[in-house]
């Protein structure tokens, strides 16, 4: 056979598994991808304080577990709300999730806020009450009523938190009601995607901490 055969033949073979090879990146184009992971957010690390001096222990306080009725209790969506368009409808960001339902992460802030200066007794409104020196202290409930990420309009939002807390000095004659009151806190979101929705919630939940710390300071306690 003369040389030019040859030389035909392999190219032909070369032009071949070029076909082929390109086949096979397109089979692979087409392939199914796995699904996007969610991210998944909670508050960071708890921002650091000063401890304060002994004579600052404000008295001993019992946290309740904190309710969110508005929110199912297995709920880790991050959630938005279109205050602009259709206030009454919250939605889920797809790929966001908390690492905890929030209720619980409010919970476990509010603890150790309010713990800088003062033991906190988790789950005190059990059948086992825990006495401090002897003494019942008293009771915080706490409801968590809104807890989105909200859009004013298409460019500004804000970290909306709203909770309604409750005080009551636990006797024997039965609970009386020290206080009751509502914070609401709207902190600006730097953008409109969820991880700024979360940092502003973040930041909120933290104001309300501070302005709780400052209502109980207010009734004495």
């Amino acid at each position: 056979m003369s040389a030019s055969f040859f030389e035909a033949a392999r190219t032909n073979a070369f032009r071949v598994a070029g076909s082929l090879a390109c086949l096979w990146l397109v089979g692979c184009s087409v392939l199914p991808k796995p699904p996007a992971a969610a991210v998944r957010y909670d508050f960071g690390p708890v921002p650091v304080a000063t401890a304060p001096a002994p004579q600052a222990q404000r008295p001993a306080i019992a946290l309740a577990e904190i309710e969110a009725p508005g929110l199912r209790d297995a709920e880790t969506s991050v959630l938005y709300r279109l205050a602009y368009a259709e206030a009454q409808v919250v939605r889920p960001y797809q790929l966001a999730r908390w690492t905890r339902p929030p209720a619980q992460l409010v919970q476990q802030r509010l603890s150790s806020g309010l713990g800088r200066d003062r033991v906190v007794l988790l789950g005190g409104d059990g059948p086992s009450q825990p006495k401090v020196q002897g003494q019942l202290p008293a009771l915080l409930r706490v409801e968590l009523e809104e807890f989105s990420h909200v859009f004013l309009s298409a460019q500004e939002s804000v970290g909306w938190v709203r909770l309604r807390a409750s005080l009551v000095d636990r006797r024997p004659q039965g609970d009386m009601l020290v206080g009751q009151t509502t914070f609401v806190v709207q902190q600006p979101a730097a953008g409109a995607d969820a991880a700024s929705g979360v940092r502003a919630l973040t930041q909120a939940t933290d104001k309300v901490v501070a302005d709780m710390q400052a209502w109980l300071l207010q009734l004495g306690r």
